[in-house]
């Protein structure tokens, strides 16, 4: 048997080997780079990586050699695109993603459009993204407000994406999708349900409930444990369950709402707090049919479509590994007309101007069916 030491300064000499070869091929692959980039030629030739694998691993003795040579030359050629990425990045123009950089700026005599009536989270979260004083108006449904942008009616729309107790607001993914509009900024606020409802209304009295369909997740536990009697009935938004319960005047409904809507609607606070989990809280974006991003930018979201094949969103992840950035979110959606399959939505920490960034974006333009920047904020 082998001494360990004499083993290990035998593996020692290999590597040296492997190091030095992997430095050729290397170079190699900056060469490759240089000719695609002449003759315009896509990084990515998944079928020449195929038969690449295939003839090295056609005198594998087994299957655990074939797994182990494969992952390896596999990681080895995805390296040598990477580093081909890199080279065609320092050739690629900001214009080629779509944005434009401008200076940040004041708000002002802007339109911004939001989602419910006077009351809605909507409106809370624009009030603190915008000031008190911007011009503003309220649509029904999200999607009348992505009409407002797209035809010119409004410069801005606010959107819930996201809740930290209730998950993705899923529809305005899809929104995203659908209308040619960025993400230029983000607004969280706090969340605080209460149970409103008429002034001469007791608690006892209520048999119905109105709210918006997340609302009505966010304080589940409430409506599961506390009050089982209540029939719980989605609303297209938490205020306007408000302005139906005071319009209606049924002493048997009830709305929740932030508290907000007790003034506003001259409604009765029943319960305060209802949410299941205190400190809920919900993630608001700022869209604009403009595509522009600042310096200080710090958050890129992207949209994306891979093949449905084996390894596909490991190898696009590879990009943010491999060029040091934070992933810090993903959601899938499933794509319509293709039965299974999803698109996915991804955060990252980055900005258009670095190199990382851009490096990882060149990449992802390469091997992707379809990718979007929803917005650089």
């Amino acid at each position: 048997m082998k001494d360990l030491l004499d083993i290990r300064k035998e593996i020692d000499v290999i590597d040296n080997q492997m190091l030095a070869l992997y430095r050729q091929r290397l170079e190699l692959a900056s060469d490759v780079a240089a000719y695609k980039i002449a003759n315009h030629k896509p990084v990515f030739d998944k079928a020449r990586e195929d038969s690449k694998i295939e003839t090295l691993t056609a005198d594998c003795k087994d299957s655990f050699e074939r797994q182990g040579v494969e992952e390896l030359f596999s990681q080895i050629m995805s390296t040598s695109r990477k580093k081909q990425y890199q080279i065609m990045a320092d050739n690629v123009e900001l214009g080629s993603f779509g944005f434009t950089q401008t200076i940040p700026g004041s708000f002002q005599d802007q339109r911004v459009v939001y989602q419910g009536v006077a009351g809605a989270y909507s409106q809370a979260a624009m009030v603190q993204f915008f000031g008190e004083t911007q011009s503003s108006f309220h649509v029904d449904t999200w999607r009348d407000a992505m009409e407002a942008l797209q035809h010119g009616d409004a410069d801005f729309a606010v959107l819930p994406i996201e809740n930290s107790t209730a998950g993705a607001v899923t529809e305005n993914y899809d929104l995203l999708v659908e209308y040619d509009v960025a993400i230029m900024g983000e607004q969280i606020i706090q969340i605080n349900h209460a149970l409103l409802g008429l002034p001469e209304a007791n608690l006892s009295d209520i048999t119905c409930v109105y709210s918006h369909p997340q609302a009505l997740m966010q304080c589940d536990g409430y409506l599961r444990d506390v009050h089982p009697e209540f029939e719980a009935v989605a609303t297209a938004n938490t205020a306007m369950a408000a302005q139906k319960v005071k319009e209606e005047g049924n002493v048997h409904q009830a709305a929740i709402a932030g508290e907000i809507n007790a003034k506003l609607y001259g409604l009765k606070l029943l319960d305060s707090e209802i949410q299941d989990v205190k400190g809920n809280q919900t993630r608001f974006i700022i869209v604009s049919p403009k595509k522009q991003f600042s310096a200080d930018a710090k958050t890129v979201s992207l949209c994306f479509e891979l093949p449905h094949e084996k390894g596909s969103l490991y190898r696009i992840l590879s990009h943010f590994i491999f060029n040091g950035l934070n992933m810090t979110r993903i959601e899938s959606r499933p794509i319509p007309q293709k039965q299974w399959e999803y698109r996915f939505f991804l955060d990252f920490e980055g900005n258009l101007m670095e190199e990382g960034t851009r490096n990882a974006l060149v990449g992802l333009q390469e091997e992707t069916n379809f990718l979007r920047i929803l917005g650089n904020y």
